[in-house]
């Protein structure tokens, strides 16, 4: 389906090189970032105490997060827990304070303007636990960009692959570089909307690659260079994108709007990952298989025709 039909190819690759260096660029500024203000880490990183409420009636969260923002404990977590009822609190450590304390002193506050409240259950996640969900996030990174060269290898070719991935870490790079530019909480739920990018990201590199494949054997554009095929390739699919990461982004900014805080940092993650997922996939993967050097030699392979003896 589509909603128009371009009759020219349009020429993305002689702005190789430019979008190549914007694209460095924002890499650089995101490393950078990273470098200098790291990470806002949130509690199941950096360990807290967790604390389970449940109120008789409905319970508005956003005047709970007023409550605990008031302590002054740092940046506190509110969420629902499935009903309106029940509630989670996530705070942060803070060393003055043992966690029954923290617990205590959160439980009172909340007690002052609703009575019904009832403390069902207080865990503390130390920093060590902490530590090995940081070792596990970064391992569950580095298996998913390890599948994804390996099926890209298989599937098209090694140069496919090794482009790729290059482009998908440039989106996960740059999404990391704007939390920590703005020192949005990080936490295991933008972890997920960061695989949930990787994966985003390869399916529309998968499209593409595809569609630049199937050029390589098209009789009417064997007298193209190979700019021109990927051009073509790239524009023939304008319109499947738009429709598919329009209506995607349209879902995505509904969560960041109406979903809360408990999925403000994943709709995010999908929101920024999901416009450099586009660009990356366009601008980025497919100038990086001119420089690797895709060539029509080493697409198209030659077929071998059996010779028939003649009777």
């Amino acid at each position: 389906m589509e909603f128009f039909h371009i009759k020219r190819d349009i020429p993305f690759m002689s702005y190789g090189k430019l979008t190549t260096a914007i694209s460095l660029a924002t890499f650089v500024l995101a490393v950078v970032f990273l470098v200098m203000k790291g990470l806002n880490l949130g509690v199941e990183f950096t360990g807290g105490t967790v604390m389970e409420l449940r109120y008789s009636q409905s319970v508005d969260l956003n005047k709970i997060r007023e409550k605990v923002d008031g302590l002054k404990y740092g940046e506190a977590q509110v969420q629902s827990l499935g009903t309106t009822r029940d509630v989670m609190v996530r705070i942060p450590n803070i060393k003055t304070k043992t966690s029954a304390q923290l617990s205590n002193e959160v439980l009172n506050l909340l007690k002052t303007d609703r009575s019904d409240v009832e403390l069902r259950k207080v865990e503390f996640i130390g920093p060590s636990v902490g530590s090995e969900l940081v070792t596990h996030g970064a391992t569950a990174i580095l298996l998913v960009c390890l599948g994804i060269i390996a099926y890209l290898a298989i599937r098209f070719e090694w140069r496919f692959a090794v482009s790729a991935v290059i482009a998908n870490m440039h989106d996960v790079i740059i999404i990391l570089g704007f939390f920590a530019l703005f020192q949005w909480e990080f936490t295991l739920t933008v972890l997920a909307g960061l695989l949930a990018v990787l994966g985003y990201s390869v399916n529309e590199s998968v499209v593409v690659f595809d569609r630049i494949r199937e050029n390589f054997h098209k009789p009417n554009l064997r007298g193209k260079t190979v700019p021109q095929v990927i051009d073509n390739a790239i524009t023939a699919t304008i319109s499947r994108t738009i429709i598919t990461h329009g209506s995607t982004e349209c879902m995505v900014l509904s969560m960041l709007v109406f979903g809360g805080a408990a999925l403000h940092g994943f709709a995010m993650a999908l929101t920024i990952g999901i416009v450099f997922g586009i660009y990356s996939s366009v601008l980025v993967a497919s100038p990086l298989l001119l420089m690797l050097g895709v060539t029509r030699e080493n697409m198209v392979k030659p077929v071998r025709i059996k010779e028939e003896a003649v009777v």
